[in-house]
């Protein structure tokens, strides 16, 4: 296909809601694989990473092969907060993240737009789901959010396009297998 073709299909789409959740492996990869998938038909895609700061990741190292077409910016602090009980500081910080997702969400920039863990972010209450609500709602037509993480609020899911559930059956951690590089990190 012609790029001036693909560009004026994807003007002409619909954006979506899609949300993958759960407690299984694969949300963070599925959604990097629809970017590969977008890219690869003359999108542009963003991947904003609310958990992940300052490591270099393979995701990273693609992303620049891939760049300008795919972008991914780490917007997280630390983890710590992952124990249940977010510092006020961890709530700053996902506040200003979230100044940052919006910007992009809302900006028409990108075809695409993966809100990588902000389901975590949400559960904990670091952030309102009616503000994140009101932000989509408000978005380009023609822009497609995902939204991952475990435990996506109720509210994100009933205004959702796509739910996808991961589940564990199995994991290698189970077994003392530590995660590996190109798989999953």
């Amino acid at each position: 296909m012609h790029e001036s073709s693909a560009s004026a299909e994807v003007s002409q789409h619909r954006g979506l809601i899609q949300v993958y959740t759960g407690d299984g492996k694969g949300k963070t990869t599925a959604a990097l694989g629809l970017c590969m998938r977008a890219v690869g038909s003359g999108m542009r895609a963003i991947v904003l990473q609310f958990m992940k700061a300052g490591g270099t990741t393979s995701e990273l190292r693609s992303a620049e092969r891939l760049s300008p077409e795919l972008t991914i910016r780490q917007l997280g602090r630390s983890p710590s907060f992952i124990t249940g009980r977010p510092s006020p500081e961890d709530i700053e910080h996902a506040k200003h993240a979230w100044a940052d997702a919006r910007k992009a969400v809302l900006s028409g920039e990108y075809d695409l737009v993966v809100l990588d863990e902000l389901n975590v972010v949400l559960d904990l209450g670091m952030l309102s789901c009616e503000e994140v609500i009101e932000c989509l709602k408000e978005r380009p037509q023609h822009v497609e959010v995902v939204l991952t993480g475990r435990k996506a609020p109720k509210a994100i899911l009933d205004m959702a396009d796509l739910i996808t559930e991961m589940r564990c059956i199995r994991h290698p951690y189970e077994r003392g297998i530590p995660a590996r590089l190109g798989i999953e990190y």
